[in-house]
């Protein structure tokens, strides 16, 4: 039996090599004022930001641009904002990594605002935005949060009393989603590990999620099987193979997808916590814990008779995409996929070096008041205290 759900729409989406030219015709469709919203440095050292400034004075285009080199904060919004407030702008477009797309995304929505971007932030505000916004084209340089397809931006504040929340409506969904692995070859090694396990944790905890659903599934599973051969490979001597990027972007867009569908679980309800506590890379904080935090699940999952054994066998079919084995588990292949799937995470954790939390000045007196904010979000599995304790432990 398939039960009820929901699924919301997601942008006009162009995705392959090459597709970043097709902005020059799609931008005077909107009007000729846009901002460009783009990160520190990657697309200067790309070149490909000459290239882009090139062609929108050939279109005659009139255009701004701004960088974010880290992720947003309210002040951030806010002061660009009133930058552009009577700049009459017809477009926004967003090209960068995840903190940048969702800078572009909240930017978009709040130039329709005369007051704070704080008001609107879920759990921090009180005011519910009407969704009204400039049109907004989004487009990622990293293979990471898959918010090209999202409709929220996700907005940090760092400090004791500090937060990581979403301005959210559906009306935020991009409207345009250019995906250009070619944007992506000159991405470091780190960020591309970062963000590549930042994608499959989104594609594992969405699969395995309690409010998955038949469509989530297939998307998700698909996009493990197109990310579980490259990651690795993007981070070492595949890292200039356009067909390795390419099965990234399309692993991470899916991940967007599938996350906006069917939620996430304890993985990236940490990451809230730990990101409005400490600088540290959204990324980060999904990489360091994805193994530890999957043992947790499949070992609490083991003890719980009734409900485990349907999200034990959904880990063990991803642990068969490590192995030469049928998709359809058996009991006696059950503990064998398990295995496969915890080997293969711990291994990606510990070739590409993902930092531990120390490395962010994290320490285990910290660990209570990260606990006490952290959600379950839709986890597979009730986890206790002392679990989600044992599992920050192991990654300090």
């Amino acid at each position: 039996m398939i039960k009820g759900f929901k699924f919301v729409s997601t942008p006009y989406i162009e995705f392959g090599a090459g597709t970043l030219r097709n902005l020059w015709n799609i931008i005077p469709k909107f009007g000729n004022r846009l901002l460009l919203v783009i990160g520190k440095n990657s697309l200067i050292k790309s070149g490909k930001l000459g290239e882009i400034i090139k062609n929108l004075e050939k279109k005659q285009l009139n255009y701004s641009y701004i960088s974010i080199s880290k992720e947003p904060t309210p002040e951030i919004i806010d002061n660009i904002v009133v930058e552009f407030k009577k700049s009459s702008l017809n477009l926004i477009v967003g090209i960068g990594g995840g903190s940048v797309i969702d800078g572009g995304k909240a930017i978009s929505a709040m130039l329709t605002k005369e007051d704070s971007i704080r008001n609107y932030l879920e759990g921090v505000g009180t005011k519910l935005h009407d969704g009204r916004k400039i049109p907004y084209i989004a487009i990622p340089t990293t293979s990471g949060t898959g918010s090209e397809t999202t409709k929220n931006a996700v907005i940090s504040e760092t400090g004791p009393n500090g937060f990581k929340k979403s301005l959210r409506h559906d009306n935020f969904i991009p409207n345009i989603a250019i995906i250009d692995p070619e944007l992506m070859l000159s991405c470091p090694s780190s960020v591309t590990a970062a963000c590549g396990m930042d994608a499959f944790t989104q594609l594992l905890e969405s699969y395995v999620s309690s409010i998955s659903s038949p469509i989530t599934d297939a998307l998700a599973f698909n996009g493990m099987t197109y990310m579980k051969d490259n990651i690795l490979l993007a981070c070492t001597n595949g890292a200039s193979d356009i067909n390795v990027r390419t099965y990234m972007a399309y692993g991470s867009l899916i991940s967007g997808i599938t996350l906006a569908n069917a939620g996430l679980g304890i993985i990236h309800g940490l990451a809230s916590s730990i990101g409005g506590f400490f600088e540290i890379p959204h990324g980060v904080v999904c990489g360091t814990l994805l193994y530890e935090a999957t043992k947790m699940n499949i070992e609490k999952l083991k003890h719980n008779k009734s409900e485990g054994i349907k999200y034990l066998k959904k880990y063990a079919k991803v642990g068969s995409l490590f192995l030469d084995s049928t998709l359809e588990i058996s009991n006696d292949k059950l503990e064998t996929n398990l295995n496969s799937l915890l080997d293969k995470l711990k291994n990606w954790t510990n070739k590409l070096n993902i930092n531990r939390l120390r490395n962010y000045s994290i320490k285990e007196k910290d660990l209570n008041r990260i606990i006490e904010k952290t959600s379950m979000k839709n986890n597979p599995i009730e986890l206790g205290t002392e679990n989600i304790r044992k599992i920050l432990l192991s990654r300090l």
